[in-house]
């Protein structure tokens, strides 16, 4: 492959690439390229924060989390003194106690002396201590905010408990992360998503909830050269009138148009998760009847600002994990589609629970979805528990979609899951768990081919930002973005795929990440 400028100039063999004129040379030595990968949903603030904050994913019991929690403060009291924050425990993973939901009796064990919020794996519900109950002003009496919840125990007082946008309400009421803090650990998880093989992220950093990033910041970082990768944002707004003071002011600045940094679709919230029993499901839950689920956004205000957004040529993407939240979500698209058809692109971020007809119906308004595979990993332990198997077996329909011609992108929702691509890929290939659980693979009907996964987290992410003339291939004129392997994906065992790494990482035909070994 022959580069010039950023692009890809020619495509031939040693012999005829030789004969041409060229000021370096760089010997792969066999090694497998692909091009660039792109993560096409992420929170890159989200994984800087993991930096600065307890690590709560490996914990296999509540006590656990109480000791882990109590030893991070003592070992960091600058970054917990006024206030301790994190993400990342998950009930269905204990092994030790009971497997329950945290409440605030269990983080008052940790403290009562500083505010404390630490939110499920998902980042849907979180559970927080009566110190920080008490600086919210939070009793019986209050009301949640709209599209969140306030749970309450038998005595009807606050148990600690909070979904959705409540989470996002009661943690503003923690001391914020420095500017110093934020620009180190974006910068760091940037650099971190190159050693990965990622040439592309898009990621939700600005405005929602679990993002610690800015607009000011993420543009800093790119007008000071720090990192290579290309950035697409995915914004939220509360207002329609912010899109427009966003344009007349962030939206002019010059960094936007250079070629890494990008401004790209409105980031909406319809729902939240499957294990936190707040995706917005059609029918109760099979564990839970009563409980339908989280309307983080509902239908009426989706519907407008959808069309808001449209009026202005904005793509909007939006958070639809139950198959109430992706019916309601289609209806609002649908609405606000001109004749073409949706020429913005608006696409379904997760659309994990699906039947037969809504798969159906996404291809025939030809909206995009933004998959993670990675997460069957827990989800197929789940699923059925949920939603039943009659609905879980047409969920996570990955080879349908493909099969309908649904236009799919592949994405990790880091730090939800890891951001590194292989384990995503090889969940999409196998649909087994990362241990290779269950053999054969869940629903094995929907493993889509290599080649497809591929595609999905290539040209696939590339359409989704509208970029598919230009990136997600290599071929001449296409930005020279490659991802090169340690080892040749097409030919290890499919159980392999998971552990293969990245030995390169060329973005604009620049190396901005080598393997030392």
């Amino acid at each position: 492959v022959l580069c010039q400028g950023d692009r890809i100039a020619c495509i031939g063999s040693t012999q005829e690439l030789k004969a041409l004129s060229f000021d370096e040379a760089v010997d792969l030595k066999g090694k497998t390229v692909l091009p660039g990968l792109n993560d096409s949903h992420c929170h890159i603030s989200g994984i800087g924060a993991t930096y600065v904050q307890v690590d709560l994913t490996k914990c296999r019991s509540i006590r656990e989390i109480i000791e882990v929690c109590k030893e991070f403060i003592a070992e960091n009291p600058e970054l917990s003194k006024y206030g301790l924050r994190s993400m990342g425990w998950n009930q269905d993973l204990f092994t030790e106690g009971q497997r329950r939901l945290l409440t605030k009796y269990d983080v008052d064990q940790i403290s009562t002396d500083i505010p404390i919020s630490l939110q499920r794996v998902c980042g849907h519900l979180s559970a927080v201590n009566s110190k920080l109950l008490e600086l919210a002003k939070v009793d019986g009496q209050t009301l949640p905010p709209t599209g969140g919840t306030i749970e309450k125990g038998e005595d009807g007082e606050p148990n600690g408990i909070l979904t959705e946008n409540s989470i996002h309400w009661i943690e503003s009421f923690l001391p914020p992360y420095s500017d110093e803090i934020k620009e180190e650990s974006i910068a760091k998880a940037l650099l971190y998503a190159q050693s990965l093989g990622l040439t592309s992220v898009q990621a939700n950093d600005v405005g929602g909830p679990n993002t610690y990033g800015d607009m000011r910041i993420l543009r800093k970082i790119y007008e000071e050269g720090k990192v290579g990768i290309r950035f697409r944002h995915q914004i939220c707004f509360d207002e329609p009138d912010e899109m427009d003071v966003f344009m007349q002011g962030e939206g002019k600045e010059p960094v936007y148009t250079e070629g890494r940094l990008f401004l790209g679709p409105v980031k909406m919230f319809k729902d939240g998760s499957l294990g936190g029993y707040t995706a917005l499901m059609r029918e109760g839950y099979k564990s839970d009847p009563h409980n339908k689920g989280v309307p983080v956004t509902d239908y009426p205000s989706q519907k407008a600002f959808v069309q808001e957004a449209a009026d202005r040529g904005w793509q909007v993407v939006t958070h639809a994990i139950g198959d109430r939240a992706i019916e309601e979500t289609l209806d609002a698209y649908e609405s606000s589609f001109s004749e073409e058809g949706n020429v913005l692109r608006h696409g379904l971020v997760h659309c994990q629970i699906t039947d037969g007809a809504l798969l159906k119906r996404i291809a025939r308004l030809d909206v995009p979805v933004f998959y993670q595979p990675i997460f069957l990993n827990y989800d197929l332990h789940i699923a059925e528990d949920r939603v039943g198997a009659e609905l879980a077996a047409s969920s996570y329909a990955f080879k349908t979609a493909e099969d309908l011609g649904i236009h799919v992108s592949y994405g990790t929702d880091a730090p939800v899951e890891s951001l590194n691509p292989f384990p995503n890929i090889y969940s999409a290939v196998t649909r087994c768990d990362l241990s290779g659980y269950p053999e054969g693979g869940y629903v094995p009907e929907e493993k889509v081919s290599l080649e497809q996964a591929i595609d999905a987290y290539t040209i696939g992410s590339a359409y989704c930002e509208f970029q598919e003339e230009v990136k997600g291939r290599i071929k001449e004129g296409y930005l020279a973005d490659f991802t090169v392997l340690d080892r040749d994906i097409f030919s290890v065992d499919a159980r392999e795929i998971k552990d293969i790494k990245a030995s390169m990482t060329i973005v604009g035909g620049e190396i901005v990440f080598e393997a030392t070994t």
